[in-house]
């Protein structure tokens, strides 16, 4: 254990196949699992939040640094959602929020309708409804309509690079991508995410699966029945990188319990941009309702 920013810090791995899978906990108090990057995630949320909660970060496949060569049948959705439950029996949770950003949302609403003794909350941030032809399309149109000229001007700027990026470091790709993204990502268009993916790991065959076929194809309503644990779902305004929220529209009767939340000034991230407003909602959702315990 380690002490970071005046809290215990606790880190390991945990073998899964040829990955080893991190994890990071941070914080005191309920616990809410945070599936993704253990490098990536920790910063974009807030220390208040580490008085409050017990923030637990965990690898998925596509983050985890890998130790033997890998085939298609490593890096499936199942497998994945598998790792998490890995996860949880060894870091001895049993009862937690689960918290998925972007594509990572999907892969916590999923888990918690496999094992919904368990989890008591799930949260959603910058999620769309899934990465459909159609979905795509709508988000395309928002940004076609609604967007200044000065932020499409940055985007064009940008993307004129990636090629760059890409031939200079193949192996970065799916990490240069998101970088050279940021007009479409971030509330303030000339952000510059580079510093939180120094050092990550990215594996982008998982990436091109999961994001490219699994979550593309995705109907989250199957399934839904047996979730009853309350969801909040985080949206920011200025997010152009998933479908926009009115998609979701159709979805919300198949719910339980929906809270839907919109930030004004933020992106595809939330929990950075608009940080203390975020802690509110998401305490606030986390005790509002029975269960949480």
């Amino acid at each position: 254990m380690t002490s970071t920013g005046g809290f215990v810090s606790e880190t390991g791995s945990l073998r899964a196949g040829p990955f080893d899978l991190g994890y990071t906990i941070e914080g005191r108090g309920m616990p809410l699992l945070i599936i993704g990057s253990t490098i990536y995630y920790p910063p974009t949320f807030s220390w208040k939040l580490r008085e409050k909660l017990g923030l637990i970060f965990v690898d998925h496949r596509g983050f985890a640094p890998a130790r033997t060569e890998y085939a298609s049948g490593d890096i499936g959705f199942e497998t994945v959602l598998t790792d998490i439950e890995r996860l949880r029996a060894h870091l001895g949770l049993e009862r937690f929020a689960i918290l998925g950003h972007s594509g990572h949302g999907y892969m916590a609403l999923e888990y918690a309708k496999r094992h919904p003794g368990r989890v008591t909350r799930v949260v959603m941030v910058g999620t769309g409804p899934s990465h459909s032809a159609r979905h795509m399309a709508l988000a395309d149109q928002v940004w076609e309509e609604t967007v200044s000229p000065e932020r499409k001007a940055i985007f064009e700027r940008d993307m004129a690079a990636l090629g760059t990026d890409i031939a200079a470091r193949p192996e970065d790709r799916f990490k240069s991508l998101l970088i050279r993204l940021g007009a479409k990502s971030w509330h303030r268009p000339d952000f510059d995410a580079a510093p939180l993916w120094l050092d990550v790991t990215v594996n982008n065959a998982v990436f091109d699966h999961l994001w490219g076929e699994v979550f593309r194809d995705i109907d989250i309503r199957k399934g839904l029945s047996t979730l009853k644990a309350p969801v909040l779902l985080a949206l920011g305004r200025s997010d152009y990188l998933v479908a926009p929220a009115s998609t979701w529209d159709e979805y919300r009767g198949n719910f339980a319990d929906l809270t839907v939340r919109t930030f004004e000034k933020s992106g595809h991230t939330p929990q950075l941009e608009e940080s203390e407003l975020f802690d509110e909602v998401l305490l606030s959702f986390l005790g509002s309702r029975p269960g949480c315990g």
